[in-house]
């Protein structure tokens, strides 16, 4: 049975994974009703561990003290569930799969033709379904992956039926669900994934870029 996370734990997280983020899109995230997320985020900002940004990017983030509340809770929550090798293998596996996909949606962006580089006009069709079918093995791949993290801990269910969401209303022409930002596209939610990886393990992109692992 998965182990589900607190509710200070999930907020906290939603804004790690999304840097910025309004009360609605928390709750959508990590799946609690908004009232209770914008009760959280009043109780954390009391605290000194999240604060409302104005401006184009609008809504609630991290400070440095919520970022480190935020790895001792990761922390604590590894320890008590037991989850940290299922955890780690799972990041394991996802390394291997993450050079397709960021190559996938790379060639999504941008094609070669006669040995330059262009902007995908996505007028080739054959060309956007073999990238298409590119991500679609890599959901392949990963789904089992997101299956045993979910079996561990709870807040890992949603990654697999999210990017499968992505990848259904790409294939029905809805293009900007594969890379668009600030959308759940495909590429987000993956990048997500792994951030979400790396948080819980208390890791971030430049060891990660350190190490030799494969």
């Amino acid at each position: 049975m998965s182990s589900p996370s607190d509710v200070r734990l999930l907020v906290l997280h939603a804004l790690r994974l999304k840097g910025v983020a309004g009360v609605g899109a928390v709750a959508g995230a990590v799946g609690i009703d908004a009232p209770v997320v914008e009760r959280e985020v009043d109780e954390l900002a009391s605290l000194g561990l999240v604060v409302h940004r104005e401006g184009l990017l609008n809504g609630w983030q991290l400070t440095v003290a919520g970022r480190s509340e935020h790895e001792r809770l990761l922390a604590d929550e590894l320890d008590t569930t037991g989850a940290r090798p299922v955890v780690e293998r799972s990041y394991r596996r996802f390394r291997t799969l993450n050079p397709g996909v960021l190559d996938a949606c790379s060639r999504w962006q941008v094609r070669e033709l006669s040995g330059h580089l262009v902007r995908n006009d996505h007028d080739d069709p054959a060309y956007d379904e073999k990238v298409l079918n590119a991500l679609s093995d890599a959901l392949t791949d990963v789904r089992p992956m997101s299956e045993r993290l979910g079996e561990a801990l709870e807040r890992f269910r949603p990654y697999a039926p999210h990017l499968e969401e992505a990848l259904d209303r790409a294939w029905a022409g809805e293009r900007e669900y594969v890379t668009k930002p600030m959308i759940p596209s495909f590429h987000t939610v993956w990048f997500e994934l792994h951030e979400d990886l790396l948080a819980t393990l208390g890791l971030d992109r430049a060891s990660e870029s350190e190490s030799k692992e494969t």
